[in-house]
């Protein structure tokens, strides 16, 4: 059975990394001695060495260790063995760009779909969605596709911003971002505000944490669901 955490964000404000979704992850991960870290999305640039020792730090508290897939000298065969994954966030083209450079996509979506569990935040989550077409990144690199692992079946928009009426900010807001998408494209997508999360066991899509989110549907106006609603019906 699938058993995915899809999170907007791996930082809250004021909180240490992951620290807001440690206790779901201790049992997210129960099963699990050792994750399998992908650092591919390389935050602010930062090597693989140093993000995947802030990714221990953390899984530290849970009593996990945690390995670099960049110290495999099979990637592939990593991800094929691996007790549990995570990817990080960071620039989400970056990201996408190693993984299809690494021949790693399909490997990645088998192990997933195959019950390993799976967490992914911000880039790592935009990943799960349909495409990468509505991530908040740069494209500093071009990937060969923005077509992303297609876990659930609509987009992701992790870090949701509502739009701040005493802003004087003239520029586009998030929601002025997905319309522009959808003038092009019909799949849905969801807006995650940080410290929110999907949780994904089999085919039941379920959001988490305190906080609403914001769904985008094509020719539809944008409308608000509460946490612990089932999401797995959006087409």
């Amino acid at each position: 059975m699938r058993n995915i955490i899809i999170a907007s964000t791996s930082t809250v404000h004021g909180g240490d990394y992951l620290s807001y979704i440690l206790e779901d992850l201790a049992r997210h991960l129960k099963d699990a001695q050792t994750v399998l870290f992908i650092p591919y999305a390389r935050p602010s640039g930062m090597s693989y060495d140093d993000y995947t020792d802030v990714a221990r730090k953390a899984f530290v508290k849970i009593n996990k260790k945690v390995e670099g897939i960049h110290t495999y000298d099979n990637p592939k065969q990593a991800i094929e063995n691996a007790e549990a994954i995570f990817v990080g966030g960071g620039n989400t083209f970056v990201l996408i760009n190693q993984l299809y450079k690494n021949d790693l996509l399909n490997a990645l979506k088998s192990s997933i779909n195959s019950g390993t569990p799976y967490l992914g935040t911000s880039a790592g989550s935009n990943i799960c969605g349909l495409t990468v077409k509505t991530t908040n990144d740069m494209p500093v690199v071009y990937p060969p596709s923005f077509k992303a692992l297609g876990l659930v079946p609509f987009n992701i928009n992790p870090h949701y911003l509502d739009p701040d009426t005493n802003s004087t900010h003239m520029g586009e807001t998030r929601e002025t971002r997905i319309k522009e998408f959808h003038n092009f494209n019909t799949e849905p997508v969801i807006g995650l505000r940080e410290g929110s999360w999907l949780q994904v066991e089999g085919e039941s899509i379920v959001l988490k944490g305190v906080l609403t989110a914001r769904i985008f549907e094509c020719n539809k106006a944008p409308y608000e669901v509460e946490s612990g609603t089932e999401l797995n019906e959006m087409h």
